[in-house]
């Protein structure tokens, strides 16, 4: 009788064909996911010559929330080379934005035991480091098998994600139990991960708190700001498929001269977010093309990758997406550091801690739906003192959090020194 991983595997194989067939058609729009398909299934070019620390971060967010841990793995270990493996065209793009030939870059296989066993071959990893909720189950048992410790770097779980892990917890909690260590965001996500096998627990704190801003951009987006002439900005931040709608319906027709700036989070979307303001009579400005938000346009678009750190040293309010929809929101803690008022829906449950500390704080405002994101919104543009305060407390909560870092180096020297538990 097969085992739980055995019909996961099973399945995962089943799946193969199809999911290369999605490759090529995702290659459409990202024409990324069409380069590299030998890597899907383990196969690499040139071997590496140094010792590697191998980083796993699945797109774009974790990518960056990585960036400070990657970036003291450096500093640190000058001797290794540090892998940053990902899944996604745009995470890739962004490994490359964010170190250019500093890193070896490569995408993850899927998760079969063949490819992964290829994978491990070829780069001899001295040690992995997953972040957030990378969890998966032939990996783990071939880094187990292959001796390679792995750590789950700045691990969150929410109480949807749980359910969800322990559903199917014939698979997923002998996985759990294989990480060498688990460095929990919080003391919340620490009781979860805890109850679906992770033994060996440390609370190091969220590495987003760590993140540095872009000082290019962050002064990019100043000039602009600049050019602007005190021209309010409203930034709507990492939008999700369908809340373009609901905010562009809230803010109306009114023109009161505030620009607003709308940065979807996903980059197969910009074509159709351009198409849905256009469709909706406004005079858009695209960044990716260049184009100035003279008077007379009412809307920027961000329809380039990396540059949100631009985006907030422009905007004079962000509402924050992916939390107007059952989605989890998006991360909130790179506007409150940079002394940005901050927004909020009601579905941040991915980012449930940092939600709840801005909100304490008075950096970030939690409100039930998009209407009244854009009430809340037209409240703070009108009320500088506010928006002062807010901006404060921001900063003051982001700079008391900052260090996890650090502990997370530590539990990192620690497994570069011993294998993995068998």
């Amino acid at each position: 009788m097969l085992s739980a991983r055995g019909v996961y595997t099973l399945m995962l194989r089943l799946a193969l064909p199809f999911a290369l067939v999605r490759l090529w058609w995702r290659g459409l729009r990202e024409p990324g996911y069409r380069r590299h398909v030998g890597e899907r299934l383990g196969r690499y070019a040139e071997r590496p010559v140094r010792r590697v620390i191998w980083v796993h971060a699945v797109s774009v967010g974790e990518t960056r929330a990585a960036s400070p841990l990657v970036r003291a793995l450096q500093r640190r270990y000058p001797d290794h080379a540090v892998l940053v493996t990902c899944m996604t065209a745009a995470g890739r793009e962004t490994v490359q934005q964010l170190y250019g030939d500093s890193v070896l870059c490569a995408y993850l296989p899927y998760d079969l035991p063949g490819s992964m066993r290829r994978f491990l071959e070829h780069f001899r990893p001295a040690l992995g480091i997953m972040m957030e909720t990378e969890v998966w189950p032939n990996m783990l048992a071939a880094c187990r098998a292959c001796g390679v410790p792995v750590m789950l770097a700045n691990a969150r779980m929410s109480r949807q994600s749980a359910r969800g892990y322990r559903r199917f917890a014939a698979l997923t909690r002998p996985a759990f139990e294989s990480f060498a260590a688990v460095c929990a965001q919080d003391r919340i996500a620490a009781r979860r991960l805890r109850a679906l096998g992770a033994d060996r627990l440390i609370v190091c704190g969220n590495l987003k708190f760590d993140v540095q801003p872009d000082d290019a951009k962050v002064e990019e987006g100043r000039a602009l700001m600049a050019a602007l002439r005190g021209r309010h900005v409203l930034l709507l931040a990492s939008t999700r498929d369908g809340e373009e709608k609901m905010l562009i319906d809230a803010l109306g027709d009114k023109d009161d001269g505030t620009l607003i700036a709308i940065v979807p989070r996903h980059q197969k979307r910009f074509e159709t977010v351009a198409e849905l303001l256009v469709g909706h009579g406004l005079k858009v400005a695209r960044r990716s093309l260049g184009e100035a938000p003279h008077a007379g346009r009412r809307i920027l678009l961000g329809d380039t990758m990396g540059e949100m750190s631009f985006y907030y040293a422009l905007a004079t309010v962000a509402i924050i997406g992916g939390s107007f929809r059952t989605l989890g929101g998006q991360n909130l803690i790179e506007a409150c550091a940079a002394g940005v008022p901050v927004i909020v829906g009601p579905h941040m449950f991915n980012f449930a801690d940092a939600t709840r500390l801005a909100v304490e704080a008075g950096a970030a405002v939690q409100v039930a739906n998009a209407a009244e994101a854009v009430r809340t919104a037209r409240d703070l543009l009108a009320s500088a003192d506010r928006r002062a305060a807010m901006a404060l407390a921001g900063m003051r909560m982001c700079a008391a959090h900052r260090g996890a870092t650090e502990r997370h180096l530590t539990v990192a020297r620690i497994l570069l020194r011993a294998p993995a538990p068998r």
